[in-house]
């Protein structure tokens, strides 16, 4: 089931989004998210964007939001997106279910352009992204650096 998030959900959202954070370039966040922490960035971007997760037997197994990809009024149409999945869930087609509906809710608020920003040699969530008609429209050079290692980004657009 996908629903809206709840601020109770950000322990789940942690325990899917932390080992991320400690043991991969996937997130360029360098410490994991604090419970608390993470309540305040789900009532920071729920208030205004879409907001979901993937729920199966009162377990969250997945999640994706939209956020505005930069602040000027001229980008008001245009949103970065993010999307995780616990190791249970991958392979299941969660990520594919949650970004569709994030895709449609954010055609629904009149979103023109998305955009995912992905590590470069995430070579999985930059195929993931072609399957669901984004496009590779810039790389940037070493513009990361996370475990002693630059690294680059893979900014992908989708055109609503």
């Amino acid at each position: 089931m996908i629903r809206k998030v709840k601020e109770e959900d950000a322990a789940e959202i942690c325990g899917i989004y932390n080992p991320f954070v400690s043991e991969s370039t996937v997130s360029f966040e360098e410490r994991p998210v604090e419970v608390e922490e993470m309540k305040r960035r789900i009532r920071e971007i729920s208030e205004h964007c879409p907001y979901l997760v993937y729920e199966e037997a009162g377990s969250v197994m997945g999640y994706s939001y939209a956020h505005p990809w930069k602040i000027r009024a001229a980008y008001s149409t245009t949103m970065e997106t993010t999307v995780y999945v616990s190791p249970e869930a991958e392979g299941r087609g969660v990520g594919t279910v949650l970004m569709k509906r994030m895709i449609e809710e954010c055609r629904r608020m009149g979103v023109h352009s998305l955009i995912a920003c992905i590590t470069s040699d995430n070579e999985r969530s930059i195929a993931f992204h072609e399957k669901l008609g984004f496009e590779a429209v810039s790389r940037f050079r070493e513009v990361g650096r996370k475990f002693n290692r630059w690294l680059d980004v893979t900014d992908m657009e989708l055109l609503l």
